[in-house]
């Protein structure tokens, strides 16, 4: 408090001596003088007459109270590069990530990727179990197990067990929960077999391949008890909740419209990825992996392309639905607490990636939710970096979230009052509100750049899903979100992205897809739970 004190009255001190000196320039000091003071009197009055719109409250705080509560194993099932990014969250990395993160932070202050890790609550578990179909990831995730650089300050650290088949683990009776991040394909049989083996659940996003697995899924979860959270880091973003925040003040007025947007332009971000040097068939059970794949192919250079690049293939996921809508779609859900949609319709094409992929590198999608008077617009395309950034239009206000259109800051959003608006008429007649300039802005955290650079990190940056803030600090939201799963399954609550929230994401999904492929506008029929 005393340090505010101090920093007000030099200020007011400095603007005192301003006056002052300002005053003894004869007539157009005189005018300097009062055009100050105006200014300040307006800025007064315009921070009182907006002050009622807005009903602060603060963002949720990082609790530590899981190193007293009961220890958990883990098991890790798919250790590729979300998996391994999970396994950071729950506290650890491989001593080549150690190493080479410690390394940047050496070489550049900015990049504050370890400092976030080493500066994560130690979440009191063990990973016991690493199961992956590509031998190198596997060892990947033994080493992880091991390296005592980690939150906790250095414990000594049992090895992991490493097992071929995700069933084999699942007998392991020491194993309490495991995290999968296979491919799409493998989501649903591996998240039931988890559950009838009573082992609580965390599931990377797209929640299935398909429709009807997502219905089995979720009377699969229900039935068994397990606590199940599905992979949407973006559930602990501190500018959504601030968001949801403000929509349910009614500041936007009517909301009839919203535009979600997706675009990366890299081949990396259309899902290029590399090709292991040591990928061969001694080292990757093919077999295993297309298994519940419904078209097959033999070993070889094509089996390659699709292991290490499945996304680009509907026989291992959905493409731009399961990937990145499905991120956006459950952000606004989290938002605006839309559901499934009645109808949903897409369309789009292979136009710039002509490497023998199946899934659309443009696509959009139209959700149709004739009770609440709304649409929502998601446009997606892998060939241009324009940063669209996502809007919820209002009768009276528009929030612009990310991107750089209309000056949305990264993960964070402004809200511009409408020209037409009814609410602030009174106020835009009078100047108090320009339509041009926010009437309200939110940014996270700190102001200082940061040390993300490849086009990739920027991307998922400006979506908020590779950091967040609380209280001023930056947590990896991945961290977040294990924990909050970890929580729920001590207390017996339920977490944020519990198996309701993933099948409202997994309908909207599948609908926009199967609308694609079928050509066709798709209808959600609650009652029957079927798709028509």
């Amino acid at each position: 408090m005393s340090d505010n004190t101090n920093q007000d009255n030099g200020t007011n001190t400095d603007r005192r001596e301003l006056l002052k000196g300002l005053a003894t320039v004869p007539v157009f000091g005189l005018f300097l003088v009062n055009l100050w003071r105006k200014m300040r009197r307006d800025a007064l009055k315009k921070s009182n007459l907006l002050a009622d719109l807005f009903q602060e409250k603060s963002p949720p705080t990082v609790v530590s109270d899981l190193s007293d509560s009961r220890h958990l194993n883990l098991g890790i099932i798919g250790y590729g590069g979300r998996g391994s990014h999970l396994v950071r969250g729950a506290g650890f990395a491989t001593k080549g990530w150690t190493d080479s993160a410690s390394e940047n932070a050496r070489k550049n202050k900015l990049d504050k990727g370890f400092e976030t890790f080493m500066q994560q609550e130690d979440l009191n578990v063990s990973l016991v179990g690493v199961c992956d179909l590509f031998d190198v990831r596997a060892d990947q995730g033994i080493n992880a197990s091991k390296n005592e650089v980690r939150p906790s300050g250095g414990k000594s650290l049992e090895s992991a067990t490493r097992y071929r088949y995700h069933e084999e683990l699942l007998k392991n009776d020491k194993i309490d929960a495991v995290i999968i991040a296979t491919p799409d394909h493998w989501h649903a049989q591996i998240a039931m077999d988890a559950a009838n083996a009573g082992k609580h659940v965390y599931c990377e996003k797209g929640l299935t391949r398909t429709f009807d697995e997502a219905i089995d899924l979720y009377d699969t979860v229900k039935r068994t008890g397990i606590t199940f959270q599905l992979g949407h880091q973006n559930r602990q973003v501190e500018a959504n909740e601030k968001a949801k925040q403000i929509i349910r003040q009614g500041l936007l007025g009517d909301i009839n419209l919203v535009e979600l947007a997706t675009n990366r332009n890299s081949p990396w971000g259309a899902w290029v990825w590399d090709i292991h040097p040591e990928g061969n068939s001694k080292t990757i059970d093919w077999d295993t992996f297309q298994k519940p794949a419904p078209n097959k192919i033999g070993f070889g250079e094509e089996a390659l392309k699709r292991f290490f690049r499945w996304r680009c293939w509907y026989d291992y996921g959905t493409g731009l639905s399961g990937d990145l809508l499905s991120h956006d779609f459950d952000a606004i859900n989290q938002i605006m607490g839309l559901g499934i949609p009645k109808y949903a319709s897409s369309s789009g094409g292979i136009y710039y990636y002509k490497d023998g992929r199946d899934v659309p590198d443009v696509w959009n999608a139209t959700f149709e939710y004739p009770e609440k008077d709304l649409t929502v617009l998601y446009s997606a395309t892998l060939s241009s970096n324009d940063p669209r950034g996502n809007r919820i239009m209002g009768h009276d206000a528009t929030m612009q979230m990310g991107g750089q259109s209309g000056g949305g800051s990264v993960h964070g959003f402004i809200v511009k009052a409408d020209p037409e608006s009814t609410r602030y008429k009174e106020r835009l007649e009078s100047g108090i509100i320009n339509s041009q300039y926010p009437i309200y802005s939110y940014s996270p955290g700190s102001k200082q750049i940061d040390g993300v650079t490849s086009a990739t990190s920027r991307y998922f940056a400006n979506k908020g899903l590779l950091y967040t803030y609380r209280e001023g600090k930056r947590v990896d939201p991945t961290h977040l979100h294990v924990k909050d799963w970890l929580d729920a399954i001590r207390s017996g609550g339920q977490p944020r992205c519990n198996i309701e929230v993933a099948l409202h994401e997994a309908v909207a999904c599948h609908m926009a897809t199967e609308s694609y492929l079928q050509g066709r506008k798709i209808e959600w029929d609650p009652k029957n739970r079927r798709l028509v």
